[in-house]
């Protein structure tokens, strides 16, 4: 039996050189949720073209959030099951809830509060713009998330450093108990 690891990017999408996107070319096993407006993001297109994904894919399915993304994740356990989603990593939600989060993601509003029907672990940082530590204390703490620390992290994206992230395909590996599965001819 194998797992597909759903990979649901954030506002303005993951560029080429973003984590999300090297597990993309690199895993045969890895796919992108495929937003139709990555700089407008909406709150229920979003969560229904992730629905919409889930449903076209057979089997386990572990789900990638990073950002907004994450919280389309959080929206979709709220209004969706599926058992065929085994857990979730949640990499830097952003707050949108903020009152100082940017226009164009206040449109993800609000949050979540229930407990995710399924194991999942956020991870922030102490140093993200978008998500204080005691607020992904208290998300981690209504979703049922395990909650990771890494220090300097920043948002986890490529601005702060976050390209190819050996780290976090060892992670998705622990955490799914599924392998990624190379491409014979995998791009960097």
């Amino acid at each position: 039996m194998q797992c597909t690891f759903m990979l649901v990017p954030g506002y303005t999408n993951s560029g080429p050189e973003h984590w999300q996107s090297f597990i993309e070319r690199k895993y045969i096993n890895a796919v992108r949720v495929e937003q139709k407006d990555w700089d407008n993001p909406d709150r229920d297109a979003w969560r229904e073209r992730l629905a919409r994904s889930i449903e076209g894919i057979p089997g386990n399915i572990f789900l990638v959030g990073h950002s907004c993304g994450a919280i389309t994740v959080t929206q979709w356990a709220e209004c969706y099951s599926s058992g065929k989603v085994i857990g979730a990593l949640l990499v830097a939600p952003a707050d949108v809830d903020a009152t100082t989060a940017p226009a164009a993601i206040q449109v993800q509003r609000p949050i979540p509060s229930k407990p995710l029907p399924f194991p999942s672990t956020l991870i922030c940082s102490d140093n993200d713009e978008y998500l204080s530590l005691d607020r992904a204390q208290q998300l981690a703490s209504q979703w049922g998330s395990e909650r990771v620390i890494k220090s300097g992290g920043g948002h986890f994206h490529t601005a702060a450093g976050y390209g190819e992230w050996p780290e976090i395909e060892n992670m998705l590996e622990s955490l799914s108990g599924f392998k990624l599965i190379k491409k014979q001819h995998s791009a960097r």
